[in-house]
Protein backbone atom coordinates (compact mmCIF):
# COMPACT_ATOMS: atom_id res chain seq x y z
CA UNK A 1 0.00 0.00 0.00
CA UNK A 2 2.56 2.41 1.20
CA UNK A 3 4.51 1.90 -2.26
CA UNK A 4 1.40 2.53 -4.61
CA UNK A 5 1.04 5.70 -2.69
CA UNK A 6 4.52 6.37 -3.22
CA UNK A 7 4.07 5.65 -7.21
CA UNK A 8 1.51 7.64 -7.32
CA UNK A 9 2.76 10.54 -5.66
CA UNK A 10 5.41 10.12 -8.12
CA UNK A 11 3.71 10.58 -11.00
CA UNK A 12 2.07 13.55 -9.74
CA UNK A 13 4.86 15.36 -9.23
CA UNK A 14 6.75 13.96 -12.20
CA UNK A 15 3.64 14.55 -14.85
CA UNK A 16 5.21 17.72 -16.52
CA UNK A 17 7.66 15.61 -17.31
CA UNK A 18 5.77 12.01 -18.27
CA UNK A 19 3.33 14.18 -20.34
CA UNK A 20 6.09 15.87 -22.52
CA UNK A 21 7.27 12.59 -23.16
CA UNK A 22 4.04 11.33 -24.29
CA UNK A 23 4.06 14.18 -27.03
CA UNK A 24 7.49 13.01 -27.68
CA UNK A 25 6.47 9.61 -28.35
CA UNK A 26 3.29 10.78 -30.10
CA UNK A 27 4.81 12.92 -32.40
CA UNK A 28 7.39 10.17 -33.12
CA UNK A 29 5.15 8.19 -34.48
CA UNK A 30 3.85 10.45 -36.77
CA UNK A 31 7.54 11.40 -37.91
CA UNK A 32 8.22 7.49 -38.26
CA UNK A 33 5.14 7.48 -40.37
CA UNK A 34 6.75 9.61 -42.87
CA UNK A 35 10.01 7.71 -42.52
CA UNK A 36 7.95 4.44 -42.98
CA UNK A 37 6.42 6.05 -46.31
CA UNK A 38 10.23 6.86 -47.45
CA UNK A 39 11.70 4.00 -46.88
CA UNK A 40 9.61 2.00 -49.72
CA UNK A 41 11.48 4.19 -51.94
CA UNK A 42 15.09 2.96 -50.64
CA UNK A 43 15.28 6.48 -48.86
CA UNK A 44 17.56 5.21 -45.57
CA UNK A 45 15.80 5.96 -42.51
CA UNK A 46 17.88 8.61 -40.60
CA UNK A 47 17.54 10.26 -43.82
CA UNK A 48 14.16 9.85 -43.94
CA UNK A 49 13.50 11.25 -40.64
CA UNK A 50 15.13 14.42 -41.35
CA UNK A 51 13.56 15.19 -44.07
CA UNK A 52 10.34 15.04 -42.28
CA UNK A 53 11.62 17.03 -39.83
CA UNK A 54 12.65 19.50 -42.48
CA UNK A 55 9.69 20.05 -44.51
CA UNK A 56 7.39 20.11 -41.17
CA UNK A 57 9.62 23.32 -39.82
CA UNK A 58 9.74 24.63 -43.27
CA UNK A 59 6.02 24.54 -43.83
CA UNK A 60 5.20 26.06 -40.35
CA UNK A 61 8.28 28.64 -41.12
CA UNK A 62 6.31 29.40 -44.53
CA UNK A 63 2.75 29.62 -43.01
CA UNK A 64 4.78 32.21 -40.68
CA UNK A 65 6.06 33.73 -43.44
CA UNK A 66 2.27 34.35 -45.16
CA UNK A 67 0.29 35.17 -42.36
CA UNK A 68 2.63 37.11 -40.16
CA UNK A 69 3.14 40.14 -42.09
CA UNK A 70 -1.25 40.00 -42.59
CA UNK A 71 -1.33 39.80 -38.98
CA UNK A 72 1.07 42.37 -37.83
CA UNK A 73 -0.71 44.96 -40.16
CA UNK A 74 -4.16 44.07 -39.06
CA UNK A 75 -3.00 44.25 -35.14
CA UNK A 76 -1.37 47.86 -35.82
CA UNK A 77 -5.32 48.74 -36.98
CA UNK A 78 -7.11 47.16 -34.12
CA UNK A 79 -4.90 49.01 -31.64
CA UNK A 80 -5.80 52.10 -32.92
CA UNK A 81 -9.35 51.29 -33.67
CA UNK A 82 -10.10 48.67 -30.71
CA UNK A 83 -10.57 51.21 -27.73
CA UNK A 84 -12.92 53.07 -30.24
CA UNK A 85 -15.03 50.07 -31.14
CA UNK A 86 -15.59 48.97 -27.94
CA UNK A 87 -16.92 52.03 -26.73
CA UNK A 88 -19.03 51.86 -29.78
CA UNK A 89 -20.16 48.25 -28.72
CA UNK A 90 -21.27 50.16 -25.03
CA UNK A 91 -22.93 52.76 -26.42
CA UNK A 92 -24.91 50.10 -28.44
CA UNK A 93 -25.76 47.87 -25.58
CA UNK A 94 -27.09 50.94 -23.43
CA UNK A 95 -29.42 51.36 -26.37
CA UNK A 96 -30.77 47.75 -26.34
CA UNK A 97 -31.37 47.76 -22.82
CA UNK A 98 -34.79 46.64 -23.45
CA UNK A 99 -34.17 43.51 -25.91
CA UNK A 100 -32.38 40.35 -25.58
CA UNK A 101 -28.79 42.46 -24.81
CA UNK A 102 -30.64 43.47 -21.65
CA UNK A 103 -30.52 40.13 -20.09
CA UNK A 104 -26.86 40.27 -19.70
CA UNK A 105 -25.61 43.74 -19.45
CA UNK A 106 -27.77 45.72 -17.04
CA UNK A 107 -27.29 49.40 -15.63
CA UNK A 108 -25.86 47.43 -12.63
CA UNK A 109 -23.97 45.37 -14.65
CA UNK A 110 -20.76 48.09 -14.73
CA UNK A 111 -19.91 49.40 -10.97
CA UNK A 112 -18.36 52.50 -9.86
CA UNK A 113 -15.36 50.19 -8.99
CA UNK A 114 -15.68 49.15 -12.98
CA UNK A 115 -14.94 52.85 -14.31
CA UNK A 116 -12.70 53.49 -11.48
CA UNK A 117 -10.08 51.26 -14.37
CA UNK A 118 -10.35 54.48 -16.55
CA UNK A 119 -11.67 57.09 -15.12
CA UNK A 120 -10.01 59.34 -11.94
CA UNK A 121 -11.30 58.69 -8.76
CA UNK A 122 -12.70 62.47 -8.13
CA UNK A 123 -14.40 62.29 -11.99
CA UNK A 124 -16.75 59.20 -10.60
CA UNK A 125 -17.38 61.74 -7.65
CA UNK A 126 -18.67 64.31 -9.54
CA UNK A 127 -20.26 62.14 -12.91
CA UNK A 128 -21.39 58.82 -10.99
CA UNK A 129 -21.47 55.53 -12.81
CA UNK A 130 -23.69 56.54 -15.33
CA UNK A 131 -25.58 54.20 -18.32
CA UNK A 132 -23.70 55.84 -21.18
CA UNK A 133 -20.33 56.87 -19.35
CA UNK A 134 -17.74 55.95 -22.27
CA UNK A 135 -14.83 53.80 -21.07
CA UNK A 136 -16.53 51.71 -18.71
CA UNK A 137 -16.98 48.40 -20.84
CA UNK A 138 -13.63 49.07 -21.83
CA UNK A 139 -11.75 49.14 -18.65
CA UNK A 140 -13.87 46.03 -17.13
CA UNK A 141 -12.90 44.32 -20.43
CA UNK A 142 -9.11 45.05 -19.64
CA UNK A 143 -9.59 43.79 -16.06
CA UNK A 144 -11.00 40.70 -16.69
CA UNK A 145 -8.70 40.03 -20.16
CA UNK A 146 -5.56 40.53 -17.29
CA UNK A 147 -7.41 38.34 -14.72
CA UNK A 148 -7.54 35.42 -17.02
CA UNK A 149 -4.32 35.40 -18.34
CA UNK A 150 -3.51 33.61 -14.82
CA UNK A 151 -5.33 31.18 -15.77
CA UNK A 152 -5.67 30.67 -19.56
CA UNK A 153 -2.17 31.42 -20.56
CA UNK A 154 0.38 30.41 -17.69
CA UNK A 155 2.51 28.26 -20.55
CA UNK A 156 3.45 32.11 -21.34
CA UNK A 157 5.13 32.76 -18.10
CA UNK A 158 8.22 30.40 -18.54
CA UNK A 159 9.79 31.47 -22.29
CA UNK A 160 12.77 29.22 -21.27
CA UNK A 161 10.74 26.18 -19.90
CA UNK A 162 8.79 26.67 -23.16
CA UNK A 163 11.62 26.10 -25.04
CA UNK A 164 13.46 23.70 -23.40
CA UNK A 165 9.97 21.30 -23.16
CA UNK A 166 9.70 21.78 -26.70
CA UNK A 167 13.32 20.68 -27.23
CA UNK A 168 12.59 17.55 -25.45
CA UNK A 169 9.07 16.57 -27.61
CA UNK A 170 11.57 17.36 -30.44
CA UNK A 171 14.39 15.46 -29.27
CA UNK A 172 12.52 12.35 -27.96
CA UNK A 173 10.00 12.41 -31.23
CA UNK A 174 13.45 11.97 -33.41
CA UNK A 175 15.38 9.49 -31.75
CA UNK A 176 11.62 7.76 -31.22
CA UNK A 177 11.04 8.02 -34.85
CA UNK A 178 15.16 6.98 -36.07
CA UNK A 179 14.88 3.58 -34.17
CA UNK A 180 11.84 2.63 -32.85
CA UNK A 181 12.64 -1.21 -32.83
CA UNK A 182 15.42 -0.60 -30.42
CA UNK A 183 13.32 1.43 -27.95
CA UNK A 184 10.61 -1.42 -28.55
CA UNK A 185 12.95 -4.27 -27.49
CA UNK A 186 13.97 -2.26 -24.52
CA UNK A 187 10.19 -2.49 -23.13
CA UNK A 188 9.93 -6.03 -24.18
CA UNK A 189 13.00 -6.97 -21.88
CA UNK A 190 11.24 -5.03 -18.87
CA UNK A 191 8.90 -8.05 -18.64
CA UNK A 192 8.85 -11.51 -18.20
CA UNK A 193 10.01 -13.96 -21.09
CA UNK A 194 5.69 -15.93 -21.34
CA UNK A 195 4.36 -12.92 -21.54
CA UNK A 196 6.48 -10.97 -24.67
CA UNK A 197 4.10 -11.87 -27.40
CA UNK A 198 0.93 -10.49 -25.65
CA UNK A 199 2.94 -7.10 -25.10
CA UNK A 200 4.45 -6.92 -28.45
CA UNK A 201 0.60 -7.31 -29.59
CA UNK A 202 -0.41 -4.31 -27.14
CA UNK A 203 2.12 -2.24 -28.13
CA UNK A 204 1.68 -2.92 -32.10
CA UNK A 205 -2.28 -1.91 -31.25
CA UNK A 206 -1.37 0.88 -29.09
CA UNK A 207 0.99 2.50 -31.89
CA UNK A 208 -1.50 1.67 -34.59
CA UNK A 209 -4.80 3.77 -32.49
CA UNK A 210 -2.45 6.92 -31.60
CA UNK A 211 -0.97 7.09 -35.75
CA UNK A 212 -5.62 6.80 -36.35
CA UNK A 213 -5.92 8.98 -33.33
CA UNK A 214 -3.43 12.04 -35.15
CA UNK A 215 -4.97 11.15 -38.70
CA UNK A 216 -8.54 11.62 -36.95
CA UNK A 217 -6.85 15.20 -35.43
CA UNK A 218 -5.12 16.49 -38.34
CA UNK A 219 -8.55 15.73 -40.39
CA UNK A 220 -10.52 17.61 -37.73
CA UNK A 221 -8.16 20.66 -37.78
CA UNK A 222 -8.51 20.94 -41.03
CA UNK A 223 -12.25 20.81 -41.02
CA UNK A 224 -12.58 23.35 -38.57
CA UNK A 225 -10.07 25.89 -40.18
CA UNK A 226 -12.08 25.54 -43.33
CA UNK A 227 -15.34 26.41 -42.07
CA UNK A 228 -13.97 29.32 -40.05
CA UNK A 229 -12.29 30.44 -42.90
CA UNK A 230 -15.86 29.96 -45.17
CA UNK A 231 -17.86 31.67 -41.91
CA UNK A 232 -15.25 34.91 -41.80
CA UNK A 233 -15.31 35.19 -46.00
CA UNK A 234 -19.07 35.21 -45.49
CA UNK A 235 -18.92 37.81 -42.68
CA UNK A 236 -16.49 39.87 -44.81
CA UNK A 237 -14.09 39.84 -41.69
CA UNK A 238 -10.12 40.76 -42.69
CA UNK A 239 -7.44 38.44 -43.19
CA UNK A 240 -10.21 35.72 -43.49
CA UNK A 241 -7.42 33.33 -44.69
CA UNK A 242 -4.86 33.89 -42.00
CA UNK A 243 -7.28 33.72 -39.12
CA UNK A 244 -8.31 30.43 -40.59
CA UNK A 245 -5.07 29.24 -41.07
CA UNK A 246 -4.45 30.46 -37.30
CA UNK A 247 -7.80 28.01 -36.17
CA UNK A 248 -6.71 25.05 -38.00
CA UNK A 249 -3.14 25.07 -35.96
CA UNK A 250 -4.33 25.86 -32.72
CA UNK A 251 -7.13 23.40 -32.96
CA UNK A 252 -4.72 21.03 -32.00
CA UNK A 253 -5.33 22.26 -28.12
CA UNK A 254 -8.83 21.01 -27.12
CA UNK A 255 -10.66 24.06 -25.81
CA UNK A 256 -8.14 26.05 -25.31
CA UNK A 257 -6.94 26.45 -28.74
CA UNK A 258 -10.30 27.48 -30.28
CA UNK A 259 -10.51 29.98 -27.35
CA UNK A 260 -6.73 31.67 -28.23
CA UNK A 261 -7.99 31.74 -32.15
CA UNK A 262 -11.05 33.20 -31.92
CA UNK A 263 -9.47 36.43 -29.78
CA UNK A 264 -8.14 37.62 -33.05
CA UNK A 265 -10.98 36.98 -35.35
CA UNK A 266 -13.67 38.87 -33.16
CA UNK A 267 -11.08 41.83 -32.64
CA UNK A 268 -10.60 41.87 -36.59
CA UNK A 269 -14.10 42.06 -36.83
CA UNK A 270 -14.30 44.47 -34.32
CA UNK A 271 -12.48 46.84 -37.00
CA UNK A 272 -15.89 46.98 -38.58
CA UNK A 273 -18.64 47.36 -36.36
CA UNK A 274 -19.51 45.73 -32.49
CA UNK A 275 -22.57 44.02 -34.47
CA UNK A 276 -19.90 41.82 -36.74
CA UNK A 277 -17.68 40.88 -33.92
CA UNK A 278 -21.37 39.62 -32.13
CA UNK A 279 -21.75 37.52 -35.01
CA UNK A 280 -18.23 36.39 -35.91
CA UNK A 281 -18.26 35.29 -32.04
CA UNK A 282 -21.14 33.42 -32.53
CA UNK A 283 -20.05 31.61 -35.68
CA UNK A 284 -17.21 30.31 -33.71
CA UNK A 285 -18.58 29.01 -30.77
CA UNK A 286 -21.14 27.03 -33.00
CA UNK A 287 -18.36 25.70 -35.04
CA UNK A 288 -16.63 25.05 -32.34
CA UNK A 289 -19.41 23.68 -30.84
CA UNK A 290 -20.22 21.27 -33.42
CA UNK A 291 -16.55 20.13 -33.35
CA UNK A 292 -16.23 19.37 -29.89
CA UNK A 293 -19.41 17.82 -29.28
CA UNK A 294 -20.46 16.07 -32.73
CA UNK A 295 -17.30 15.61 -35.39
CA UNK A 296 -14.20 14.64 -33.59
CA UNK A 297 -16.24 11.88 -30.49
CA UNK A 298 -17.97 10.72 -33.68
CA UNK A 299 -14.67 10.07 -35.12
CA UNK A 300 -13.40 9.19 -32.39
CA UNK A 301 -15.89 6.28 -32.37
CA UNK A 302 -15.35 5.27 -35.30
CA UNK A 303 -11.63 5.21 -36.09
CA UNK A 304 -10.15 4.20 -32.19
CA UNK A 305 -13.60 2.96 -30.67
CA UNK A 306 -13.24 6.12 -27.90
CA UNK A 307 -16.90 6.44 -26.49
CA UNK A 308 -17.82 10.63 -27.15
CA UNK A 309 -19.10 10.51 -23.40
CA UNK A 310 -15.80 8.94 -21.88
CA UNK A 311 -13.85 11.27 -24.14
CA UNK A 312 -15.55 14.88 -22.99
CA UNK A 313 -14.94 13.49 -19.64
CA UNK A 314 -11.55 12.57 -19.52
CA UNK A 315 -10.86 16.04 -21.02
CA UNK A 316 -12.08 17.76 -18.12
CA UNK A 317 -11.32 15.78 -15.68
CA UNK A 318 -7.49 15.81 -16.96
CA UNK A 319 -7.74 19.89 -17.58
CA UNK A 320 -9.43 20.18 -14.25
CA UNK A 321 -6.16 17.97 -12.54
CA UNK A 322 -3.11 18.85 -15.04
CA UNK A 323 -4.13 21.99 -16.82
CA UNK A 324 -3.75 22.72 -20.72
CA UNK A 325 -0.77 19.97 -20.62
CA UNK A 326 -3.37 17.31 -19.33
CA UNK A 327 -5.98 18.66 -21.75
CA UNK A 328 -3.26 17.96 -24.56
CA UNK A 329 -2.57 14.67 -23.96
CA UNK A 330 -6.09 13.74 -22.45
CA UNK A 331 -7.44 11.83 -25.71
CA UNK A 332 -4.15 10.64 -26.80
CA UNK A 333 -3.68 9.04 -23.36
CA UNK A 334 -7.49 7.81 -23.34
CA UNK A 335 -7.46 5.64 -26.32
CA UNK A 336 -3.68 4.00 -25.23
CA UNK A 337 -5.13 3.14 -22.16
CA UNK A 338 -8.38 1.75 -23.47
CA UNK A 339 -6.30 -0.39 -25.90
CA UNK A 340 -4.32 -2.07 -23.04
CA UNK A 341 -7.08 -2.38 -20.50
CA UNK A 342 -9.83 -3.86 -23.45
CA UNK A 343 -6.54 -6.49 -24.46
CA UNK A 344 -4.54 -7.08 -21.16
CA UNK A 345 -7.84 -7.08 -19.02
CA UNK A 346 -10.97 -7.71 -20.74
CA UNK A 347 -9.45 -9.76 -23.53
CA UNK A 348 -7.52 -11.84 -20.89
CA UNK A 349 -10.54 -12.49 -18.48
CA UNK A 350 -12.67 -13.78 -21.28
CA UNK A 351 -9.90 -16.52 -22.92
CA UNK A 352 -9.30 -17.32 -19.20
CA UNK A 353 -11.20 -20.89 -19.64
CA UNK A 354 -9.00 -21.54 -22.56
CA UNK A 355 -5.73 -20.30 -21.61
CA UNK A 356 -4.84 -19.04 -24.83
CA UNK A 357 -5.19 -15.30 -26.00
CA UNK A 358 -7.42 -14.25 -28.50
CA UNK A 359 -5.96 -13.10 -31.64
CA UNK A 360 -9.19 -10.88 -32.44
CA UNK A 361 -9.31 -7.31 -31.27
CA UNK A 362 -5.51 -6.91 -31.08
CA UNK A 363 -5.72 -3.88 -33.36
Amino acid sequence: MIGLVALIWLIWLAHPLIFTAFLGLLFGLAISAGADWLQRWRVPRGIGVTIVVVVFFAAMYGIGAWIGPTIRVQAKELRVKLPEAIDKGEIWLDSHRAGIAGLVYTEDSLTVADSAAVEPADTLAAVGPGPHQPGRLRGRMIGQMRGARRYLFPFFRGTIEAFAGFLLVLFIAIYIAAEPDMYRRGLLALVPTRTRARIDAVLTAEARTLRKWLTTQLIAMIAVGVARTIALLFLHVKAAFALGVVAAIFGFVPTIGPLVSGVPAVAMAFLDSPQKALYVALAYWFIQFLDAHLLIPLMMKGNINLPPALTLFSQALMAMLFGVLGLVVAVPLLAAVMVAVRMLYVEDVASKDTGQYPVAGAG
